[in-house]
């Protein structure tokens, strides 16, 4: 089958996912680096976020290292779940919201600076739903680093198969805050976007080039580059697989679990009983129903436990995380 892409389209989306040079000008880099243009290199990249085929050029920020964030559900009246889907989404809290299989028929991840601030967002949320929200932070991570290798056949990109523990979210100074609030959105895509970084958050561009590096050394940031948008690269079955696995063996089977072929994120979340008694999930995503069902069978096999997989079937909104308020959420 033909690419939809064209060879630099394909290369920017595919090898920059992940290592986006921090200089002044990192297009430029990237053009030397892959033989083409520094302004083919920006056009092609604004072309495919107009496309929606990426979100954004810049960070993805690890959980628990800054602010708070929370994995959370809702079951809305079928009638109603337009209505309310479209209340979640408007608060720029939330940067994930999907429908997905299940009687918890709406899913969302919610950000905040503190967990005050995210617990009145849930509250929030409650009362202007009329629905109880259920919350289920994240305890342990065993994997969670999602890009899509478009040239492989399950879409993951190579990664680290040992579990990671989550740290403690770090305490960020006013002037940390200011910039991690306007690389939040990404980068422009500018000939030297870490001048215009730093415009907006006050400070000169190579303190911001130094403070992104110290942020990408210390594991605060995960990994900076394009940001791809799997649905619109043609991954668009999406299946949250939940275990409910003894406390004891949770570790163990979610190391094994992310060493697993097909897994794009795996980690351990609080249960909340007696509604959800899952505490380990795999994400799993692939071109089809039909090519997730024997991984999500696999799975199931590896751990040892049985697991009810919650399908997709439609996404209210995707974007990046917002830990702090930016001029943009603001105007």
């Amino acid at each position: 089958m033909d690419s939809p892409y064209t060879p630099l389209e394909f290369e920017l989306l595919n090898a920059w996912q992940r290592g986006l040079p921090l200089v002044a000008r990192p297009f430029a880099a990237v053009a030397e680096k892959i033989g083409a243009g520094e302004t083919a290199v920006i056009e092609t990249l604004a072309r495919l976020q107009r496309r929606g085929a990426i979100s954004r050029v810049g960070a993805v920020f690890a959980p628990r290292r800054i602010g708070a964030s929370t994995l959370a559900a809702l079951a809305a009246p079928p009638e109603r779940l337009e209505e309310i889907a479209a209340l979640v989404s408007a608060r720029p809290e939330i940067n994930h919201n999907y429908q997905r299989e299940h009687r918890y028929n709406l899913w969302f991840v919610a950000t905040a600076s503190d967990q005050r601030r995210l617990d009145e967002t849930l509250a929030a949320i409650a009362a202007d739903t009329g629905c109880a929200v259920m919350s289920l932070p994240l305890q342990q991570e065993f994997h969670i680093d999602l890009g899509f290798d478009l040239a492989g056949k399950d879409g993951k990109t190579t990664r680290a198969a040992h579990p990671c523990l989550g740290g403690s979210p770090e305490p960020l100074a006013a002037a940390d805050q200011a910039l991690m609030a306007a690389l939040q959105p990404g980068l422009e895509l500018v000939a030297r976007p870490f001048a215009a970084l730093a415009a907006k958050a006050g400070i000169d561009e190579a303190a911001a080039l130094r403070r992104v590096g110290e942020w990408l050394e210390a594991g605060i940031v995960k990994r900076f580059g394009v940001v791809v948008r799997h649905h619109e690269l043609g991954y668009t079955a999406n299946a949250m697989t939940v275990f409910d696995v003894p406390d004891e063996q949770v570790a163990a089977v979610g190391a094994l679990l992310s060493r697993e072929e097909g897994v794009t994120l795996c980690y351990r979340r609080a249960r909340h009983l007696p509604e959800w008694p899952y505490n380990l999930y795999c994400m799993v995503h692939g071109r089809s129903r039909e090519e997730v069902l024997p991984v999500i069978e696999r799975l199931c096999r590896v751990a040892g436990h049985p697991c009810e997989a919650l399908f997709s079937l439609r996404r209210f909104k995707q974007c990046g995380a917002r830990y702090f308020a930016s001029p943009r959420d603001a105007g």
